[in-house]
């Protein structure tokens, strides 16, 4: 990431208010939440909406990809993957994506490179909520290993929860899958996906209670 795409402050985007976009394959549209790069190779996390009965064409994935599903199946050849689904796939790995029904993905690309990372595909309506030693907020821990900075989760905050003070200190990556979260700088529903520079601190609670996809580190 070049100097200047660091954040001093946060950035917030309402995926609901952005237009679905053409990708180079036929059926597939996206909303580009953050990019940074060259067009079709940069840096990038958007929401990927696969037509029924759409594909992209086999490809490779220098510095990793990161999927999770939203709606619908997603399948490449390696497996069918429905809504909850999340997926890990490593540095320099190769596939041929489609889609039968149609779904909706959160998708991040060359964010992960490195060897040796594994290779996950995980389906996270089978998982159990931990709870935290912060009252009404339960994680499911999806990604975190040894050599790696990355920690990705799912939270889950129970309506009416209010945490104390929380600092970012690595900076954190949070789209918000149902529900509202608040904090002081205003309230964040489903589909707001927010950036959160190196030590950052604010007071999220939740009236409503909600789920959020979060990346630390």
């Amino acid at each position: 990431m070049s100097p200047q795409d660091l954040l001093d402050s946060p950035l917030v985007i309402d995926a609901k208010a952005m237009d679905w976009q053409p990708s180079p394959a036929y059926g597939v549209v996206r909303k580009r939440l953050r990019h940074s790069g060259p067009e079709e190779s940069g840096m990038v996390t958007s929401l990927v909406r696969y037509r029924p009965g759409s594909h992209f064409d086999r490809h490779y994935h220098p510095g990793g990809e990161e999927i999770l599903v939203l709606e619908g199946v997603f399948s490449d050849e390696h497996g069918d993957y429905p809504a909850g689904s999340y997926l890990l796939n490593p540095d320099g790995s190769g596939h041929r994506p489609f889609s039968e029904p149609g779904c909706l993905l959160l998708v991040k690309l060359r964010q992960y490179e490195g060897t040796g990372r594994a290779q996950l595909a995980v389906d996270t309506g089978k998982m159990a909520w931990q709870a935290l030693d912060r009252p009404g907020v339960f994680r499911k821990e999806l990604y975190r290993q040894a050599g790696y900075p990355e920690r990705i989760s799912l939270i889950q905050i129970r309506p009416g929860t209010s945490l104390a003070p929380l600092c970012h200190p690595n900076g954190a990556e949070i789209y918000v899958l149902e529900g509202a979260v608040e904090d002081e700088k205003g309230r964040y529903d489903e589909g707001c996906f927010l950036q959160l520079p190196p030590g950052y601190l604010h007071h999220p609670h939740s009236e409503s209670g909600c789920v959020l996809y979060l990346k630390q580190g």
